[in-house]
């Protein structure tokens, strides 16, 4: 039992950490103070040499993460690279120079209004955009103020601070960061993104910084958000051998990983995985993936200054194609916009990029954009059991436009000569309560359905996953959610083809329940939650799981239903 003092968070990276605090300070004040201001002409030069600079640190903190497979952290830092050649950002830190300013302040103070002017307006994606402003402004600063990076030695640490630019992550260990601690820090925070991907235990939304000094040791729950300030002995016993059952489960997993996702009484559902790159494969295999249920080709298009070719297209989705060799790979046409904008791509400023100019809209508009990608997909058809998937979806006839688009793809390797497979299954995402609710129309134009929760629900309900504020009320177990998957699935079996899941309810064990007793017939999900879902579906009866999904659908709150299936769980 705890008896150590206990700050409590949100748990955003799950596991066990344990380590000395390292607090990051974000004050730049001190060395402003000793700067050596010279005459404005001189710091014009500064300023642009120092930018420059960043620009280079940038471009090869991109260029490292392309090359190893780290997909979001291109993405992100692409955003930043963006912003670094923002013409009106750079005019606006010469003019305060002009006007006798240092050249660290008046970067420190143009990004600091640009990050104001973002911060003012209320949304999510334009708040975290904020963030990325006040990066690129530290960036340049401590150019200019000649500030050394993070030390941070050999022993494993946790990392505390207000928040953190997600550039100072791109560059650390997760061997040697065992854990980060954020007092501020959305749960979709550029930063909190780049944790995920690195395998960071991380909490965020901890009230600390008058307790977490550095040299303090804490023990960290990444699952309930919990850190014990100053463990005593026998509390570190107990998080010691937590660590050590998290590594004995994942020993166990990986030997369990050939083991098919079949139920009791023989129903079999597919165990896919959702990738961003080629290199995502490596853990997908390990995990015993069933093929890929979602290829998220946007992120090929982001950390670079302009569109991929058809040819390098081709080979990253060849090289997944072979790798999923007999299963299959299903491959989303590009679902650019929203969260994803790529700087190349003029995508003019949107009050809600959720509901804007995104996706399939993108591709329909830009189809030398989208011809382009489908001849790839067709090409590595060839290699492998290659299936399309289009995202975004609200009605048959943008299906019927991407038919045409697909025929004159294929009309155009034709004449080219080019070998290609003449007959790839078309899917669409459900991931619009329009679409949900007009499944059985949209069911006569596919061969597949996959249904993309994360948008699902966050449309349905009117809740913006990112927005701290609302983030309770996202809840996939809410009946109306339910009742629209229940009815996709339906409609997707009535029309006789098979009905998918890729979002993030795929890889909760306790939705298994209810979407093995709806029918579903493949869950996609990240490779490390495969293990927990496979475990479970094999202790499942589908005559049981019908009964629990018609007594949950009885229920009329989401909260209600979700501790009602935790009690069935356990029983």
């Amino acid at each position: 039992m705890t008896v150590s003092e206990v700050l409590k968070g949100i748990g955003i990276v799950a596991g066990t950490a344990i380590g000395k605090i390292k607090v990051l300070s974000e004050d730049l004040s001190r060395h402003l103070h000793h700067y050596s201001v010279e005459a404005p002409v001189r710091e014009v030069e500064k300023f642009l040499v120092a930018l420059n600079q960043a620009t280079e640190q940038v471009e090869k903190i991109i260029e490292n993460a392309n090359k190893h497979g780290e997909d979001k952290q291109a993405g992100i830092m692409e955003a930043h690279l963006a912003m670094l050649g923002d013409p009106m950002l750079k005019e606006a830190v010469l003019q305060k120079i002009k006007d006798s300013m240092s050249a660290p302040q008046a970067v420190l103070e143009v990004t600091q209004e640009y990050a104001a002017e973002f911060a003012a307006i209320d949304d999510q994606y334009l708040l975290e955009r904020s963030a990325d402003v006040l990066d690129i402004g530290r960036r340049i600063a401590k150019i200019l103020l000649d500030v050394r990076g993070v030390e941070l030695g050999s022993e494993p640490i946790i990392l505390f601070a207000r928040d953190i630019e997600p550039s100072v992550l791109t560059d650390i260990s997760s061997e040697v960061v065992t854990g980060l601690i954020l007092e501020h820090g959305s749960t979709t925070s550029h930063a909190v993104i780049i944790a995920k991907a690195k395998g960071i235990i991380t909490v965020v939304g901890v009230p600390g910084s008058l307790k977490l000094l550095d040299g303090i040791q804490v023990a960290l729950d990444g699952t309930s958000g919990e850190v014990v300030l100053s463990p005593d002995k026998a509390e570190l016993g107990l998080y010691l051998a937590r660590i050590r059952e998290e590594r004995e489960r994942y020993v166990r997993d990986l030997a369990n990983a050939s083991l098919p996702a079949v139920t009791v009484d023989g129903k079999r559902v597919q165990l896919a995985v959702n990738i961003s790159t080629p290199q995502d494969m490596e853990q997908a295999l390990m995990f015993g993936c069933d093929g890929v249920g979602l290829y998220r080709t946007e992120f090929l298009f982001m950390g670079r200054n302009n569109f991929p070719t058809e040819e390098e297209q081709f080979q990253a989705y060849r090289e997944v194609a072979e790798k999923c060799g007999e299963n299959l790979c299903v491959i989303r046409t590009l679902d650019i916009g929203g969260d994803k904008p790529l700087s190349y791509l003029d995508i003019d400023q949107e009050s809600n990029p959720f509901l804007g100019w995104r996706a399939i809209r993108i591709s329909l508009e830009r189809t030398d954009l989208f011809v382009t990608q489908l001849k790839a997909i067709l090409r590595a058809g060839v290699y492998g059991n290659v299936a399309l998937m289009l995202p975004m979806v609200i009605s048959s006839g943008e299906i019927r436009r991407a038919k045409e688009c697909l025929g004159q793809a294929m009309s155009e390797l034709e004449h080219e000569d080019k070998d290609f497979a003449r007959s790839v299954p078309l899917g669409i995402m459900v991931e619009t309560p329009a679409a949900a609710v007009i499944a059985p129309h949209l069911a006569k134009e596919c061969d597949f359905f996959s249904i993309g929760t994360n948008d699902l629900v966050q449309y349905t309900l009117a809740v913006d996953r990112g927005n701290q504020k609302v983030r309770k009320l996202y809840n996939y177990f809410h009946p109306a959610v339910l009742r629209l998957i229940d009815g996709v699935i339906s409609a997707a079996h009535d029309q006789g083809i098979w009905a998918g899941m890729c979002g993030e309810m795929a890889g909760d064990p306790l939705a298994a329940i209810l979407l093995v007793g709806m029918g579903i017939d493949e869950l996609s999900m990240n490779a490390t939650a495969m293990p927990k879902v496979r475990e479970l579906i094999r202790g499942i009866d589908v005559l049981l799981a019908k009964d629990l999904l018609q007594q949950v659908l009885s229920l009329d709150d989401g909260v209600e239903i979700r501790e009602y299936l935790v009690k069935a769980l356990k029983n």
